[in-house]
């Protein structure tokens, strides 16, 4: 059984699908995971018109889903930012929207990457966060070779 894994996303506005691309890479590498392992993906409203994150999520078939800094806010998780904060209206937009979309908002042992940062080499900023979805297998302990 494969696992299924949820992507929790943010980025400085205008980050190219590329540094978005290369960030959930070595997010998924960190567990030994595949792209086809990931099922859902999540960001922060402020991200719903954001051009690399979109064409990224067009590419890879994803349907992402945007959730509101105050729905955000209320999931607790390992590493808040006052600095995410103050620009979003959250604490939290990578680790909290990865756990929404994973179906355990409540459960921070479903954090199987917990904030992967990125400064991509366009100077830009990504993040990602997985977490494992309910019901699904851990991911494979080895990482298996895959060209995004």
């Amino acid at each position: 059984m494969r696992p299924r894994l949820a992507l929790g996303l943010g980025c400085d506005r205008g980050t190219p699908e590329a540094t978005l691309r290369q960030a959930i890479a070595e997010a998924l590498a960190r567990v030994g995971a595949a792209w086809r392992d990931v099922a859902a993906v999540a960001s922060i409203t402020l991200k719903a018109d954001e051009a690399g994150l979109l064409a990224l999520c067009r590419a890879e078939g994803w349907t992402p889903v945007f959730h509101a800094p105050e729905v955000l806010a209320q999931v607790a998780v390992p590493n808040p930012s006052e600095t995410v904060r103050r620009h979003t209206g959250t604490p939290s937009v990578s680790e909290a929207a990865a756990l929404l979309a994973a179906g355990r908002a409540d459960d921070l042992r479903a954090l199987v990457v917990e904030k992967h940062r990125l400064r991509g080499p366009d100077g830009r900023h990504a993040t990602v966060s997985v977490a494992a979805m309910r019901g699904a297998a851990h991911p494979p302990e080895s990482p298996e070779p895959e060209t995004p």
